[in-house]
């Protein structure tokens, strides 16, 4: 992390060494319009035809307490946030339109931030991200090419802190329920008179965590150096971030939410009788991100702009599990204390083989990302087309350390696996947005996809495991947009994705890649006081991968290929300004999501279920906020509903997740303004106000019974659920001079 750091800062001080001519009025006009331009090309405007909506930093900042990214995009359409501590700090998820975060594309500065393998989005890495975004954009269904690889849910583009004019100092510190602290420190020197600017930020999060034991202690950091003149914008920046979390992804039983709901059960110790003695002390998560990036803006003719980006991602860590050999042998049967899945040699002891231990393992991940980005925009009075390339090159090195064993000769760092994920992804496209008039508009993009996967070397335990895929890709879209006038706006799109199957998905099968037809009809109105977005939506899978509501032994959710299904629903969106001071804001989406001639086999007889619901993904999602603001304070009444939702794919009754309500209160005030030469914000937030008992997530998982009864095989369900807290609050002041 030092040597990034370094090279941002060499970066920095060589972009201050540049001269330029121009007058700082000048550069603070150019490098507005040449980021405008970068954004403009990687998002979806007003005159898109898709469904988006776009989040401001003024309005990430009234929520930025300390929780994670995901859970401050709660209240956006059709958007269900998770956490397994409970609190919103730690490991959170997002899923939208039902789909999950692997389905859900992010960039960073256009940069892919999903996991090349897993196609997740781990926040927990990148502490306090919020407090460096300037700006992002949510666009449901597949979105734009612009942003990598195909989505299937929804893209996520976050663009990082804009360069400021002025200099800044910015300290903030936030407390609250169960020992949650967060500090940041926040810089910038300002735009000086020969383009150069320097930012940077430090946070620390700590937090014990709703659940039992779910701690997590947080460290992140971002700096960025830029240089701009009159047609050129060059920015260097690094950020990350060190997370070390205990682990909290098992979720709790029917009978233990019920009982005990913020029991933990990771880390169990048992004697050899089967009574419960304490809890593995680092049954952790520790991991290390980091990430350095170089973006270069040029402005090649009035019409015309060139724009690279590159990223290097490193990822070093691993998670700590211990495994109880009472529990493996008489509960989970999971084999883990066996010695062939620890590669261990059985030991003779009088006479006796031993062949099974209790351990303690640490399972690493080693990683490597590479990006380049290339992009051409042109802008004319009737065009503006954004063509481009992607590549990026992943390593990941995953091996596993037997730390400890109480019945085996271990040697030190004992590897009992190690293998390695490479993954080339590359794709170019083109998109077009055709003025046919003042009234009629066109849309269409492009992209062609390659994707190479190769996995190779040994797993834990006597089962091989390999991959050596390769996908091509095209993925078409289409729109038209039609304006009758100023305040309405109508259009329809098409879009076809594919998408190929995750690390997971391999572990567990023979998977297959999904591939998505996403018609999109939608209507935008606005008057000087209200708006109302509605978007219909049909989104046709072939393959989809979807959730089984089973998750492995890291709590990674476990899919397989469903063969035909679909999603479709409306989205409305809207706000109004009810009086000077008073501003609602509401969001509504009822949908219809199934699998399509579902098949399952219970208790050994193959049955027929006909159209079933697809797992997490509820009926039926609103927001809301109502806002009373005056010069100096404003105070906001906000709410969340979730539906009912199925948590498996066979419309078990027992796989029901209770649908839930959740308000909260958010409070803002100035205490000190610029005219004192200070500002001094007070920010006060009291989540789930009635203390709502509720669970937002949890997992359903079936298995066949055929030694119980002999030549009876029996099915059986299970359910886990992961609780969320009740009602607590964080409060924060920020000091800015």
């Amino acid at each position: 992390m030092q040597m990034k750091y370094l090279i941002t800062i060499m970066l920095c001080c060589s972009l201050m060494a540049q001269q330029s001519n121009a007058v700082q009025d000048t550069l603070r006009v150019s490098t507005v319009a040449l980021s405008s331009v970068t954004v403009s090309a990687l998002r979806a405007s007003e005159d898109t035809p898709m469904a988006f909506t776009n989040i401001s930093e003024e309005e990430l900042n009234k929520q930025n307490l300390g929780k994670d990214l995901p859970v401050l995009l709660r209240f956006l359409p059709n958007v269900v946030t998770t956490s397994d501590a409970g609190a919103g700090i730690g490991y959170t998820g997002i899923r939208v339109r039902g789909s999950d975060a692997t389905r859900v594309n992010v960039t960073i500065n256009g940069i892919a931030y999903n996991d090349a393998e897993s196609h997740g989005t781990f926040w927990v890495n990148l502490a306090d991200f919020a407090s460096s975004v300037s700006d992002l954009q949510l666009q449901r269904g597949v979105g734009t090419s612009t942003n990598g690889a195909a989505a299937f849910g929804a893209s996520i583009n976050i663009n990082t802190t804009e360069s400021s004019n002025d200099a800044y100092a910015l300290l903030s510190s936030s407390a609250g329920s169960f020992n949650t602290f967060k500090n940041t420190v926040k810089f910038s020197t300002g735009m000086s008179k020969s383009g150069f600017e320097l930012s940077g930020r430090l946070s620390s999060i700590t937090s014990d965590g709703y659940i039992d034991r779910a701690s997590s202690s947080l460290k992140g950091y971002f700096l960025q150096g830029t240089y701009s003149s009159v047609n050129t914008q060059i920015k260097a920046l690094t950020f990350g971030g060190h997370e070390r979390t205990y682990q909290a992804w098992y979720g709790v039983t029917a009978e233990t939410l019920a009982a005990s709901r913020t029991y933990n059960p990771a880390g169990e110790q048992y004697d050899d009788a089967g009574t419960l003695e304490g809890y593995y002390k680092d049954q952790v998560d520790n991991y290390n991100q980091d990430h350095t990036q170089l973006h270069i803006e040029q402005r090649l003719s009035n019409s015309t702009r060139l724009s690279i980006g590159l990223n290097y991602t490193h990822g070093y860590g691993y998670y700590q599990e211990f495994y109880d050999l009472w529990y493996d042998q008489n509960v989970s049967f999971g084999g883990d204390t066996d010695y062939d899945y620890l590669k261990l040699t059985p030991l003779i002891i009088n006479g006796q083989s031993i062949t099974t231990t209790e351990n303690a393992v640490r399972k690493w991940l080693d990683n490597d990302f590479y990006v380049a980005n290339l992009l051409f925009h042109t802008k004319t009075e009737n065009i503006s087309m954004s063509s481009g390339a992607y590549f990026s090159y992943y390593e990941g090195q995953h091996f596993g350390e037997l730390m400890w064993a109480n019945r085996a000769k271990v040697n030190p760092a004992h590897r009992f696996y190690e293998n390695t994920g490479i993954k080339k992804d590359s794709n170019i496209f083109s998109k077009v947005d055709f003025s046919i008039d003042k009234k009629w508009s066109l849309y269409a993009d492009l992209q062609l996809r390659w994707i190479d996967y190769e996995v190779s070397g040994e797993v834990a335990g006597p089962d091989s495991f390999g991959v050596n895929d390769a996908y091509t890709f095209f993925n078409p879209k289409a729109g038209l947009l039609y304006k009758p006038n100023a305040d309405n706006q109508f259009y329809i799109s098409y879009a076809k994705a594919h998408r190929e199957p995750n690390r997971t998905d391999y572990e567990n099968g023979s998977p297959v890649p999904e591939e998505l037809d996403d018609v999109e009809l939608g209507w935008r109105w606005k008057a000087s006081d209200a708006y109302l977005n509605a978007n219909i939506y049909f989104m046709r899978y072939k393959n989809q991968l979807v959730l089984t509501g089973a998750i492995d032994d890291v709590g990674a959710p476990i899919r397989t290929n469903s063969g035909d299904s679909y999603r479709r629903g409306i989205e409305l969106e809207g706000g109004w300004n009810i009086y000077s001071n008073l501003n609602w804001q509401a969001n509504l989406t009822w949908s219809k999501n199934r699998n399509r001639n579902k098949y399952f086999k219970r208790d050994d007889v193959l049955q027929s279920l006909g159209d079933t619901h697809l797992a997490y993904s509820p009926s039926m999602v609103a927001a809301q906020q109502l806002t009373y603001a005056s010069d100096n304070w404003s105070v906001s009444f906000v709410s969340k509903y979730v539906g009912q939702q199925y948590m498996g794919n066979i419309d078990a009754e027992l796989s029901k997740l209770d649908g839930y309500l959740i308000n909260d209160i958010q409070l803002q005030a100035v205490l000190l303004n610029k005219k004192s030469g200070l500002n001094l914000d007070l920010n006060l937030h009291v989540h789930n106000i009635f203390d709502e008992l509720i669970s937002s997530n949890g997992y359903f998982y079936t298995y066949d019974d055929d030694y119980s009864v002999p030549n009876v095989v029996t099915t059986i369900e299970g359910v886990g659920y992961y609780p969320q807290a009740g009602r607590h609050f964080m409060v924060g002041l920020a000091l800015q001079f």
